[in-house]
């Protein structure tokens, strides 16, 4: 995907502890960078979500979660599993390093996990150089936005950038699956 204007602007804002707003498989989604604390801290208190709830990190390729996941706690047939269902819209809850923050992984010992397929994604994430934050750009409780028209103008003022594009066409968020178990948190 070339580098439009909106994206080098996301990615900047998002190198000086921004919030941005960017489509996904299925929705708008919030972001920032997943490991300065001011930077989540605003997207919560933009959200209106606690802290405890934990956070989805979206990579645009596996090397981009290296030293973040424990992947030895998990038998090797999970691992494979998880690894066979990217990239695309599957989110799974894989056991923590120790580098991952307490303010993403909330009151949980594992982290949420994405490597997306979805082209603004992507090339969000390896112009950025990692990960970022991935919640939906709703308010907690609300419905999210399944097209930029549908973003609440509030919400956007907020915002320190957005991206271009459009989401993947799902008409769900994605699921939330256990790495360990197989088994499905969120529909």
């Amino acid at each position: 995907m070339p580098r439009s204007p909106a994206l080098a602007a996301a990615v900047t804002a998002l190198r000086h502890g921004g919030v941005i707003a960017y489509p996904t498989e299925a929705v708008w989604g919030l972001g920032c960078d997943p490991f300065a604390e001011a930077a989540v801290s605003r997207l919560l208190a933009i959200k209106q979500r606690p802290v405890d709830k934990g956070l989805i990190l979206v990579a645009g390729g596996v090397a981009q979660l290296d030293g973040l996941l424990d992947w030895e706690a998990l038998p090797g047939d999970r691992r494979g599993a998880v690894l066979a269902s990217w990239p695309g819209p599957n989110t799974w809850i894989v056991p923590a390093s120790a580098r991952v923050p307490h303010w993403i992984t909330g009151e949980h010992r594992g982290v949420a996990v994405r490597v997306s397929a979805h082209p603004v994604v992507v090339a969000l994430c390896d112009a950025f150089g990692g990960p970022l934050v991935s919640t939906s750009a709703n308010l907690s409780g609300q419905p999210p936005a399944f097209a930029r028209d549908a973003l609440d103008p509030a919400l956007l003022a907020r915002l320190d950038a957005i991206t271009d594009g459009e989401t993947g066409g799902l008409t769900a968020p994605t699921a939330i699956c256990d790495a360990r178990s197989g088994a499905t948190l969120r529909w």
